[in-house]
């Protein structure tokens, strides 16, 4: 199987690319269309800033690259969020594959961003099969999806938010996979079966 990792100025990919050879896949991290463009699966980790991620994204064309995937595509965190139409993080213009937007928590008394585990529920997807609901995954995130019709799974943090998310080839984690012990081992085995 020809798993491609995106490679940009934001992302775990080292960490995304260990957790995929323990499940016997070595995926290939680039940032070179032709090979995201032909790669069975694409996975676009995330761990930074929105706007500074957009314009590397937008530099390189890969924005362009990664609306036109259209095989399984599954976005972690920040990769997730760049899904979105916007998001409040700079008042960042996001790739519009899903028409969220990306809003940033309210304290409410609550530690932001959140980092740590967290449960979550109303699990509707491939994504998650043979995992139960009431799931602990680790996320670490100051932003959020906005529910909407294209949540596959909710999580709460003051405010109620999308884990998961899903539109056509697209899939979206707001947690961790790779960090995310057994269950995260899962959804990358469900998603690679995808």
């Amino acid at each position: 199987m020809n798993v491609a990792i995106v490679k940009y100025n934001a992302g775990n990919a080292t960490s995304v690319c260990i957790a995929l050879q323990r499940l016997g896949v070595e995926p290939m991290i680039s940032d070179d269309r032709s090979v995201l463009a032909s790669a069975d699966k694409v996975i676009f980790p995330g761990v930074g800033e929105a706007s500074a991620a957009m314009r590397y994204l937008r530099e390189h064309g890969l924005d362009e690259s990664i609306r036109s995937v259209r095989r399984p595509f599954l976005g972690i965190c920040l990769g997730m969020q760049l899904l979105c139409e916007s998001s409040e993080e700079s008042a960042t213009e996001c790739l519009g594959v899903i028409p969220n937007r990306v809003l940033k928590f309210p304290s409410n008394g609550l530690k932001v961003p959140q980092i740590g585990w967290n449960t979550v529920s109303g699990l509707r997807s491939a994504l998650f099969d043979g995992i139960d609901e009431g799931t602990y995954f680790y996320f670490v995130h100051g932003y959020y999806v906005e529910p909407g019709i294209d949540t596959i799974a909710n999580a709460e943090y003051g405010v109620a938010f999308s884990a998961a998310i899903n539109r056509a080839n697209f899939y979206g984690v707001q947690f961790h996979p790779e960090r995310s012990g057994q269950a995260g081992r899962r959804v990358l085995e469900n998603f690679l079966k995808l």
